[in-house]
């Protein structure tokens, strides 16, 4: 009976439901596209250390982990192999720096990382070949590259640096393609160490370092169960570091955290725009029809049918209103650029999609509230 109720009423006034319908088909989209954008944000800045072969991080002390400012001296990496309970460590450079292109593409800003062969730090190559020494000109590319700038195995690559106040340009083969390695929101290009030190920006032309230096230790464990114990024991054996789990050590990334509590914010407000928009339109639904839910009452229809009649009025408006959201969510990412970091993972999508089919019902307590407090007699005017 109340399925029924609810199902006509929403039939006989199609268009004013069906604009109902889009409005929260908006708020869907709103919601979905922020949520999808937190989480391209966040995997621009952190895939390649989410996706990194390590279980700790080693950083210098008192640098609040930061990739840039820590400096990790190659005569510390023996300290920190002699640590019992270490597989292999893998130092880890970081820089920028932009490649240029001589057939019209527009040249493209990429993060230079250096790392050693064979050592924890190289991703896998998914075509191609993996680097095989520490030095010469050979890399490899994070699938991003391949895919904007249509580069394949073999190529030569042409890398912009700044050595003291000149710009410098060095050529490099690629060998291998990686999957997506992005970090700090730049596609990355992955090189020998010594390769890496040699063309790296720096401030002053030819500068020779008395001692090669990376910034960043990744280090892989004989358990990697014994994450804490390894940690305080690391730390203890081995003079002015600080190593940390690489969740912490993304969450330390220079405006990370501020980026995400912003995108959700807004996510949040959306939904609470979305409660109350519901719950004012249902409430004035419920008001325009008091006479109709007093004639109801008045031939014994109970007030559990009147309430179970308005939420699944609320249900079935909400929830085509969100599949139309998605749908056209979906259809929107089909088109947005790969330069937009726009990324509609399944698991969030899930989780948003079934917040804003609650937040229906939650919008239209007020209206189920009002519907049941209705007097017949009143309602019909038969009483004062």
């Amino acid at each position: 009976m109340a399925f029924y109720l609810a199902f006509k009423e929403v039939w006989r006034n199609k268009g004013r439901f069906l604009l109902f319908s889009m409005v929260i088909a908006l708020i869907t989209i709103l919601v979905l596209f922020v949520g999808g954008l937190a989480e391209g944000l966040s995997s621009a800045n952190r895939e390649y250390l989410d996706k990194l072969d390590a279980d700790l991080l080693l950083f210098q002390k008192n640098v609040e982990l930061s990739a840039n400012s820590s400096r990790i001296g190659n005569s510390k990496l023996n300290d920190i192999r002699r640590v019992e309970g270490i597989k292999a460590i893998g130092p880890l450079g970081f820089s920028n720096g932009t490649l240029v292109f001589t057939d019209g593409k527009d040249d493209l800003d990429v993060s230079l990382i250096g790392v050693d062969a064979g050592k924890p730090g190289l991703p896998a190559s998914l075509q191609g070949e993996t680097l095989r020494s520490n030095r010469g000109s050979e890399i490899v590319i994070d699938g991003n590259i391949a895919s904007q700038r249509n580069i394949r195995l073999g190529d030569t690559l042409v890398v912009k640096t700044i050595q003291g106040l000149d710009e410098s340009f060095y050529k490099l083969t690629v060998i291998g393609i990686t999957d997506t390695q992005t970090y700090l929101y730049s596609p990355s290009i992955f090189l020998p160490y010594q390769t890496w030190e040699k063309i790296r920006p720096q401030s002053s032309k030819g500068a020779v370092l008395v001692e090669t230096v990376s910034n960043v230790v990744a280090i892989q464990l004989d358990n990697p169960d014994d994450l804490a114990l390894m940690q305080a024991k690391i730390m203890d054996q081995v003079d002015s570091v600080e190593v940390v789990d690489k969740e912490t050590a993304i969450r330390a990334i220079p405006g990370y955290l501020v980026q995400q509590n912003t995108l959700t914010t807004q996510q949040s407000f959306s939904l609470l725009i979305g409660v109350l928009v519901i719950g004012g339109f249902f409430q004035i639904q419920t008001l325009q029809k008091v006479p109709q839910i007093g004639v109801l009452k008045a031939i014994g229809a109970q007030n559990n049918t009147v309430a179970a009649a308005v939420i699944m009025q609320i249900i079935l408006v909400t929830t085509f209103g969100v599949i139309l959201g998605g749908f056209v969510t979906w259809l929107f990412s089909l088109f947005i650029p790969d330069t937009v970091p726009l990324v509609l993972d399944v698991q969030i999508l899930w989780f948003d999609i079934l917040a804003l089919l609650a937040i229906g019902p939650l919008g239209g307590m007020v209206s189920v509230r009002l519907a049941t407090q209705v007097e017949p007699l009143r309602a019909l005017g038969l009483s004062n």
